[in-house]
């Protein structure tokens, strides 16, 4: 991987593969690069249609830098990650996707510099994101942070909060630093932004996936959105779907 510093100095890794059009992508909370784009077949199938990749490790993440400050962790700072890593490889601007948690930073990143991105495919996430209670629907962050921040994996009752400690585990995460980034990105989100979203947004979420709910309403809040279920797919088997690349392909094709 080859590195650069954010504007806070936090050291951002990221690998680019291909040539061609640029398209970023942003990996969902708890993943990597290479697990969220690499082993699912979308670096293959993207270089393939000839477009050069670039990923980042967000924050947090994988190779990149861990703060165990919250305060790191907004939506905003992450989309100006994804800014700095453009003006770092001289890139005046290139098709971005996100998943799960990438999928809101990416949003916000079209709100608040719509001049640097074409075309944006928001994935993982749905109807929830419109949701600004914090209730039984999966958004209050306190089991989740518990089971990352215990030592006792066994002591962990709620299945869904155990899910992200597991997947944390088995990518060799920073679970202090996770907790911080789970309880920033939970924070509702600016729905009242996407109105302003000018540009082609896909939004992609599977049939069965509780976490994001519908695609459809998320969709429809802004001008140019576009809505695509995955038939049959919860939220960790959507990622490498074929019925998930085949849409985005000929979205970005389109």
């Amino acid at each position: 991987m080859d590195f650069f510093e954010a504007d806070d100095g936090v050291e951002i890794g990221y690998a680019v593969e291909g040539e061609g059009s640029p398209v970023m992508l942003a990996h969902g909370f708890a993943s990597t690069h290479e697990v969220n784009w690499i082993a699912t077949g979308w670096v293959k199938a993207l270089t393939q249609a000839g477009y050069r990749v670039i990923m980042p490790d967000m924050r947090g993440h994988g190779q990149s830098g861990k703060p165990h400050d919250k305060q790191a962790y907004t939506l905003s700072t992450m989309a100006m990650d994804l800014i700095a890593l453009l003006d770092h490889l001289g890139e005046p601007g290139a098709d971005l996707m996100g998943y799960s948690m990438g999928a809101m930073v990416s949003l916000v990143a079209a709100m608040e510099r719509p001049e640097r991105f074409d075309k944006i495919v928001a994935a993982g996430v749905g109807a929830k994101l419109l949701d600004r209670s914090f209730d039984d629907s999966g958004r209050d962050p306190g089991p989740v942070i518990e089971a990352l921040l215990t030592d006792d994996p066994s002591s962990i009752e709620n299945k869904g909060a155990l899910l992200f400690r597991t997947f944390a585990d088995q990518n060799g995460q920073d679970r202090e630093a996770l907790a911080a980034c789970f309880e920033a990105v939970r924070a509702p989100f600016p729905v009242e932004g996407l109105g302003g979203i000018k540009r082609p947004v896909l939004v992609v979420a599977g049939e069965t996936d509780v976490q994001a709910g519908a695609p459809g309403p998320l969709a429809e809040r802004m001008p140019k959105g576009k809505a695509v279920t995955v038939p049959k797919r919860d939220h960790m088997k959507t990622v490498g779907d074929r019925a998930y690349k085949e849409a985005v392909l000929a979205f970005l094709a389109g």
